[in-house]
């Protein structure tokens, strides 16, 4: 599918990924920008895009948002375990939200969907874990919810009539960012340089890609992965731990902190410690990341200190 002078729909564009897709994607397209602004800002969608604040567990913002002259959509609206207290509700409204748009697409006759799921899907895998690992054992409920999810869109794929491109995400990085780990250390360092708690014992070691990288590969793939049902690991072929992801934090603030550690070894219940997906299925589509993990969090540090440093 050729991504130039469309109709798209962003949901969740007020998020990481979703605001820089939907700023990349204005340049050559029409793009309507929706957010329910639970988690992020209206300023992050760049002025010149449509926005509405809509909440895609709503029928009736669905169908607002979606109509007969949309040519696809992007539906990365979600909550994730980091911003929701309650893990029924988060699995029953991502699971929900999903239901919603793949039933109004169907309604109205818009039949091309992409997806962001999530490495969680895969649980504690064998590393590179590839596209075709089973089975899919998530150990969180976020996992367990973007597995719902890729189960609805692929009968809808399958059964109605729906080209869907379902992307399963390494640690995404970048500017707008707030929950993750990098603008987690730089706002804790930001209010007490002197010492930097750690979860878990800092030896998790996990892929990091840049936003950018993240939306160039999402591109690439709608654009030439052309099956009724196209699921990639989106990701790097390299891994950062937590304590060098501390190390790199201290040195863009210049500071030189103890490191104090919960225990463990995993940040939070449902916490994968390592991850690493394999990336050969997107290399063989013509897409290769120009960044390694390390690279991708540094560039991320910077871009988010700099953010930071103005509310401190």
């Amino acid at each position: 599918m050729d991504l130039t002078d469309k109709r798209v729909v962003v949901t969740g564009a007020a998020g990481l990924v979703g605001s820089h897709l939907a700023a990349e994607l204005a340049a050559d397209n029409d793009v309507l920008a929706v957010d329910d602004l639970s988690k992020g800002t209206r300023d992050r969608v760049p002025e010149t895009v449509e926005f509405r604040q809509r909440d895609m567990t709503d029928e009736a913002d669905v169908a607002d948002t979606i109509t007969g002259d949309v040519d696809v959509v992007f539906h990365f609206a979600a909550y994730t375990d980091t911003n929701y207290d309650d893990d029924r509700k988060l699995f029953e409204e991502n699971g929900g939200m999903t239901y919603n748009v793949l039933e109004r697409m169907h309604d109205v006759g818009v039949d091309k969907l992409a997806f962001t799921s999530s490495s969680t899907v895969y649980g504690e895998a064998p590393m590179p874990t590839p596209e075709d690992y089973a089975p899919l054992e998530p150990i969180s409920i976020y996992g367990s919810s973007k597995l719902a999810d890729e189960a609805i869109i692929s009968t809808y794929a399958h059964s109605y009539g729906i080209q869907a491109w379902v992307y399963r995400f390494a640690n995404i990085v970048g500017p707008n960012q707030r929950g993750n780990v990098v603008p987690d250390f730089i706002e804790k360092l930001l209010e007490n340089p002197e010492t930097l708690e750690i979860l878990g014992n800092g030896r998790q070691e996990k892929s990091y890609m840049h936003v950018e990288d993240c939306i160039d590969a999402m591109i690439h793939v709608v654009e030439h992965a052309d099956a009724d049902l196209n699921t990639y690991n989106l990701g790097t072929r390299t891994t950062t731990s937590v304590n060098r992801i501390a190390d790199i934090v201290a040195d863009e603030l210049d500071c030189d902190p103890d490191y104090e550690y919960t225990g463990g070894d995993r940040g939070w219940t449902g916490d994968v410690p390592k991850m690493r997906l394999s990336i050969e299925k997107l290399s063989a589509l013509g897409w290769e990341p120009p960044r390694s993990s390390d690279e991708s969090v540094e560039k991320a540090t910077r871009q988010l200190a700099a953010e930071l440093r103005d509310e401190y």
